[in-house]
């Protein structure tokens, strides 16, 4: 079985758990406003989702 000569150090340790990489969020343009919002999200700037005012947003 293989065991580590040396104790990794906790920067060393740190580091390689540091580089994972997220995937980004899926931005889309709205229908609507053409505004970059969130995917399957109200749009911030004019309220509609799927086609329908959801929310009043005051202009």
């Amino acid at each position: 079985m293989a065991v580590p000569k040396k104790k990794t150090s906790k920067g060393r340790r740190d580091r390689r758990r540091a580089n994972w990489k997220l995937s980004l969020p899926g931005v889309v343009d709205c229908p609507q406003c053409g505004e970059s919002k969130l995917s399957h999200r109200v749009c911030k700037k004019c309220g509609y989702y799927d086609k329908k005012q959801v929310i009043d947003v005051a202009e």
